[in-house]
Formats: structure tokens, C-alpha cells, sequence
């Protein structure tokens, strides 16, 4: 069973109630001189945070980013002043000023918490779902670390157990991604993750009666979770000695993720604002926040009053996380010197270098043979694996067809699975058909910064991570996923599966790259690159074969991938620039050979990235893309919409259209990408 709690059984106290009613005013207080924000459920759950800072967190304000915190998630973003209270109140480095200019420009406390915006916020939340789905990835990625550093400690008594606390809203539940999410970590047995369902029977359309009636801890239960209910006191504040207990019993409930429905009353104490929709997302107005002021006990025209006994009083958890901190430094050391060889792989995860050597001896393929881009980054993957533990990932119930089946790899599976080859610390994941709560789940696994998560699915079903892979890419994290079947190339499956408009719809992600190799050459290029950087990518590979070509063999072509885009082909006489990702650099290729034999010779440039091009040094993009040659043609397997960026005066052959249920070849002819037609149409833009 786990320890038990660090910090003592809650005793409240009268201080404890000043402190809310200081937290709910200052939330108040700061939406009414905003003029806009969410209110009501800052200060319903004004009690539950206090609880959580100030008697089962482990964190240390001193250093938000100490390896040894427990996690907090504000999964309804919009809450966020219940967090930036916290954060102030605790001794984070926010200010009463930032508070005051809560949604302001250039403020500390956004509307919503954002991740390296604000010390203390864990994740940027607001798109409702993907709080409590990255968190299913924060649990899951920590097992694994956990198994991998310090497999043989008790439970408890490791430097790296955490527990992740989770707060949800009505909306957070309704949302389909947190039903994937929540089915994954029920079968995954999570039993470090912990979920406080504020259930308080509002959402903007009103009485979640209108649209919300299921039992709700029926269908977590039914998860694999387990399940406690909290009702609210008898003045409708919140039970905080019922909460307490449920949350002590969630926690020793290891062998499972639990889940608190807990009733509150939204925007309680106001008295005529409190349970109603109003509430949620608008000012509360001059009278009533007077009137609550009057209720809580201050002054009722003195706003953003700070009471400096209660100051003091949540100060003290500087006091108690440098205490806490210090002791895991020590029991930390401790398993330094009885794990040498471990303390070294967590040094070098922690500082998130790479091995000497780590990419020798990587698979090769036969100049001229066809292999397809998702069976060389199979090859990869399994020759990179052993040599990189921080490499965790999986597929959504497509291994086999994305290339991510590793051999004798185990898969990462609750204790006591009947899984063939599977235990706790497997680093292959069987995320199930649940794309989107997987895309969540590698943010939530990334956010450490020790693991470099991936997932794959086909790149048809990129629609479904959307939400998430956008948050990657607003935080910055090492992400990668993984799309295959590319284009019309995948062939019979027919049109509901080939990918059209998708390639510009994911690269109009800002800070987002997607790379699209040309070959197995460029997929180890590829991959090498995506681990020497850090930040949020997407690897599209494709399901048919192409062929190995002998222009993106060696260092050049891997520094050319790694610069975005590099010349393949050249002649000291060419008067016109074929630009292709992925495929159809092949098939440019082919079409170079044609043009030649009418007397058009041309440069052929592989584009694998396009955002990777578009940062790399002006003197670079004018070498590969020489202004002096303005005839260009981009040449793409999908939508046509973002190329003229870079064809000058010249043109773009792309699929304007659905695909058909058809062979590869049939289907590419039919859309014209022949290396015929390419020669053509190049040929028509030197008229």
C-alpha cells in the first residue's frame, strides 16, 4: 500500500476559513476590475484548493519545477484565478499585483493557466477535456520512469512516486476525450491519479439537467475506478472534513485512479449570483460583490484586501516544501549511490542529452530497392528503443500498420497483466482506438521533460488529436506523432482514408513541424533530427513503397533534412526548381530525367519540412532556392493551399479532390502526379 500522507490530518481551523473567504474575494475581486472571467467556480472550489496547498500536495513553492512534486491540473482552464490564488497566497512569485491585473496584456495570470507563462501551472489548460487527458499521460509516463529507475523500491518509498491531482468540471466529463482517457486509465490501473469532479450542476446553457443526466461515477466505476461521493455541506460550502477523508482513502486505493464527485454550489457565498448560470462566466456586478464582501466578513468596498495573518499563514508552505524538498534530496542521493549506473541515465535524461554513439550502426537499405517509409521508421524504432529508454510511446490499435510493432519490446502493462511480454515499465504503449486521448497523453508524458513520447495513428485520423497536438505546440513540448498512409498511396481503403487537405492543415500549427521524407534514407535523417531537437512534430510516412534513392544517402542529405530542405539533383545549366516532400521527390526526380532529354535541365529540391526550412539561415534558403530561379513547381501528393509561398511566379501540382477506392498508381495518374505530367507542366512554365 502507499505511505501515508506527508502532511498531517487536517484539522481546520478559523484561520483556514479566512483563507478561503481571502482566496474567493480575491477571485471575485479580480473579475470585477477586469470586467470579464469565470467567477463562480474559482470561488465554489476556493476550499478544495486550500485543502489540496496546504495539507496533500507535495510542492515546494521555492521551486516549482522540482522533480520530486506532486502534479496539480486545473482541467476547466477557465478556473483559472482558483489556481493564480494558490500560487499567490503559497509563495509561487505571483504578486498581489498580478492578480489585480488578472486578463490584462502582458500580465502573469491570462485568462487561462499557460504552461512557462505562469511559475506553478503544470499545463495549459482551457480546451475542456485535455486537462485530465494529459493527465492520464503525466501517471502512465511516471510509472514508467518509476519502473525504469527504481524498480525494486516499496510503493511510497521511491524519489519517484508522485501522485497527480486532477480538477474537473461538468464540461471536462461530457468531453469525448476524457472518456478514452479515462477507459485507458482504468485499464492501465493507475492508482497515482486522483480526479475532484466539481459537480455543481451549471453549465452556460443552464441546469446541466438540459443535457446532462448520466451517473457519472457509474460510468468511472465501470472504467475500473474508484469511486467516492462528497455532498455538500448543509449551507451548500463545500465538506472539507468529507473531502479530506475521500481524498486519504484515494490514496491509498493504489491499485486503481480514483474519482471524487464532489458537489458544490458554483459562486458560493454570493447570495443571489450563487447556483446560477450567470456565474459562470461574467462579473458578479458592484452590488453583489458588496453584499458577498459583507457575507465574508471585510469590508464591503474594500477590494483585493489581504489580511496579513492569513498571508503568513499559506506562506508556510515555503516552509514545509523546502522541508519536503530536503528530504527527498536526501532519500534521492541515497538511491544515487545504491543505483550508480541508473543515477547516470537519470542525469542524462534529466539534462535531456543523448548517448555517445547513440545513432551508429543505424539500419540501411539497398540503393534502388523500395521500402516503405513506415517499415524504415519500424526499423529505426527498434534499433533506437534499446539504446534510448527516454523513448516511450505507442499506437492507437495500429501497430502493425503504423510500424511501431517493437520487437521484444515489452508493453507497458498494470501489475499483474496476463499481457504476453508486458510488465509496469514497458515502453511500448497499446493506447487503443482512442487517437485523441493518446495525443493527450504524450503531452502529459512530455511535460517531465525526462521521456521523448510518441504515437501513431494513420494521418487521416490527425484530425481527431487536434486539440492536443495545437497544445503541444503551444507549450513546446518534445512530442512526436507519428502519422502514416499518407496520401492517395494507401489505395483501396478509398477516400474516407486518404489524407487530403491534412499536410497544410497541421503545418498552419504554429511552432509546429511536419516533416515528410522522402525515403528510408530520409526517415533515419528524419528521426535523428527530431531527437537532436526538442519541440512538437509530426513524422508522415507512407504506406506504399518508394524507392531508396542515392541523393539522400549520407551527411549531407542529413544535415539537408535537418536544414528542411536541401538540393537532390542540380545541373550548372537549370532554368526551372521542382520542389517535392515525401513521394514525390522520386517521382520529380523522374520527371528531371524527362526534361533533360528535351534539353530543360533542372534543379530537384527535397522538401521534408517545410517550417524547418523556413527557420534555417536566409543564406541557406537562398542556395537551395535561388532567386535568380523563379521557375519553380512544387509537387505534393495533397492540397495545394500553402506552396505558392515558395514556387515565386512558377506553379503547384496537388490533389484539389477526394480520392477513390483504387489502386496507388491508378489513383496518382488520375490526380495527374505522373512524371509526365510534371515534365510537362515545368516545361510550360519556361512557355
Amino acid at each position: 500500500m502507499r505511505t501515508a500522507p506527508t502532511l498531517a490530518t487536517v484539522t481546520w481551523q478559523p484561520i483556514d476559513d479566512r483563507t478561503v473567504a481571502t482566496a474567493r474575494r480575491l477571485t471575485m475581486d479580480a473579475v470585477e476590475a477586469a470586467g470579464h472571467g469565470h467567477p463562480g467556480t474559482a470561488m465554489a472550489l476556493a476550499p478544495v484548493a486550500h485543502l489540496l496547498f496546504g495539507s496533500h500536495l507535495r510542492h515546494d513553492p521555492n521551486d516549482p519545477l522540482w522533480p520530486g512534486r506532486d502534479v496539480f491540473i486545473l482541467s476547466p482552464g477557465h478556473a483559472s484565478l482558483l489556481l493564480y490564488c494558490q500560487l499567490y497566497l503559497t509563495g509561487y512569485g505571483l504578486e498581489l499585483a498580478d492578480v489585480r491585473s488578472f486578463r490584462r496584456a502582458g500580465s502573469r495570470t491570462p485568462g487561462h493557466p499557460e504552461r512557462g507563462h505562469t511559475p506553478g501551472v503544470e499545463l495549459t489548460t482551457g480546451p475542456l477535456g485535455q486537462g485530465l487527458a494529459s493527465a492520464v499521460g503525466v501517471a502512465l509516463s511516471d510509472r514508467y520512469v518509476r519502473s525504469l529507475l527504481d524498480p525494486a523500491a516499496a510503493p511510497g518509498q521511491s524519489p519517484f512516486d508522485r501522485t497527480v491531482y486532477v480538477i474537473a468540471s461538468d464540461g471536462d466529463v461530457m468531453e469525448g476525450v476524457t472518456a478514452e482517457a479515462a477507459s485507458l486509465a482504468g485499464h492501465q490501473r493507475l492508482g497515482r491519479l486522483i480526479v475532484i469532479w466539481d459537480d455543481n450542476r451549471i453549465t452556460i446553457d443552464g441546469d446541466t439537467q438540459v443535457a446532462f443526466t448520466e451517473d457519472v461515477p457509474a460510468r468511472f466505476a465501470s472504467y475500473g475506478w474508484h469511486t467516492t461521493a462528497v455532498a455538500m455541506a448543509e449551507d451548500g460550502d463545500v465538506d472539507v472534513p468529507a473531502l479530506d477523508a475521500a481524498l486519504r482513502a484515494a490514496q491509498q486505493a493504489d491499485d486503481r485512479p480514483s474519482f471524487i464527485r464532489l458537489q458544490t454550489t458554483i459562486a458560493y457565498p454570493a447570495p443571489q449570483a450563487r447556483g446560477t448560470a450567470a456565474a459562470h462566466g461574467a462579473p458578479l456586478g458592484a452590488a453583489e460583490a458588496a453584499r458577498t464582501r459583507q457575507l465574508l466578513g471585510v469590508d464591503a468596498e474594500a477590494a483585493f484586501h489581504i489580511d496579513p495573518e492569513v498571508l503568513a499563514h499559506t506562506r508556510g508552505a515555503q516552509v514545509r516544501g523546502a522541508h519536503l524538498h530536503e528530504q527527498w534530496r536526501v532519500d534521492l542521493q541515497r538511491w544515487q549511490d545504491r543505483e550508480p549506473a541508473r543515477a547516470a541515465l537519470y542525469t542524462r535524461m534529466t539534462a535531456g542529452t543523448l548517448p555517445p554513439d547513440w545513432d551508429a550502426d543505424l539500419p540501411t537499405w539497398p540503393i534502388g530497392s523500395e521500402v516503405a517509409t513506415r517499415k524504415a521508421s519500424n526499423a529505426l524504432l527498434n534499433a533506437l528503443v534499446p539504446r534510448l529508454p527516454e523513448l516511450w510511446g505507442g499506437s492507437a490499435d495500429l501497430a502493425e500498420s503504423n510500424g511501431t510493432r517493437l520487437t521484444g519490446i515489452p508493453a507497458g502493462q498494470p501489475a499483474g497483466t496476463t499481457v504476453a511480454n508486458a510488465s509496469p515499465g514497458g515502453p511500448y504503449i497499446h493506447f487503443g482506438v482512442r487517437e485523441h486521448a493518446m495525443a493527450a497523453a504524450l503531452n502529459g508524458a512530455a511535460l517531465s521533460g525526462l521521456l521523448r513520447p510518441y504515437g501513431a495513428t494513420f494521418l487521416i485520423f490527425s484530425d481527431y488529436q487536434r486539440p492536443a497536438i495545437r497544445l503541444s505546440a503551444l507549450m513546446d513540448l518534445p512530442a512526436t506523432f507519428i502519422w502514416t498512409h499518407d496520401s492517395l498511396g494507401l489505395g483501396e481503403d478509398g477516400p474516407t482514408h486518404q489524407p487530403v487537405e491534412h499536410l497544410w492543415a497541421l503545418r498552419a500549427i504554429p511552432g509546429f513541424a511536419v516533416i515528410r521524407p522522402a525515403d528510408a534514407h530520409e526517415t533515419r535523417a528524419a528521426w535523428c533530427a527530431l531527437l537532436e531537437q526538442r519541440g512538437p512534430a509530426g513524422l508522415v510516412l507512407t504506406r506504399q513503397p518508394v524507392p531508396v534513392l542515392a541523393q539522400t544517402d549520407g551527411e549531407r542529405a542529413r544535415a539537408g533534412v535537418r536544414a528542411g530542405g536541401y538540393v537532390v539533383h542540380d545541373s550548372p545549366a537549370a532554368t526551372v526548381v521542382l520542389i517535392a516532400s515525401g513521394s514525390e521527390v522520386a517521382l520529380c526526380l523522374a520527371a528531371a530525367e524527362l526534361l533533360d532529354r528535351r534539353g530543360i535541365a533542372a534543379r530537384v529540391v527535397s522538401m521534408p519540412c517545410l517550417e524547418w526550412f523556413e527557420q534555417s539561415p536566409p543564406a541557406w534558403q537562398e542556395e537551395v532556392l535561388p532567386a535568380r530561379l523563379t521557375a519553380r513547381l512544387a509537387v505534393e501528393a495533397g492540397s495545394p493551399l500553402g506552396w505558392w509561398r515558395w514556387v515565386d511566379r512558377g506553379d503547384v501540382m496537388g490533389v484539389t479532390q477526394f480520392g477513390a477506392s483504387a489502386d496507388p498508381a491508378s489513383l496518382f495518374a488520375g490526380a495527374g502526379l505522373t512524371a509526365e505530367a510534371v515534365a510537362d507542366r515545368a516545361a510550360a512554365l519556361l512557355g
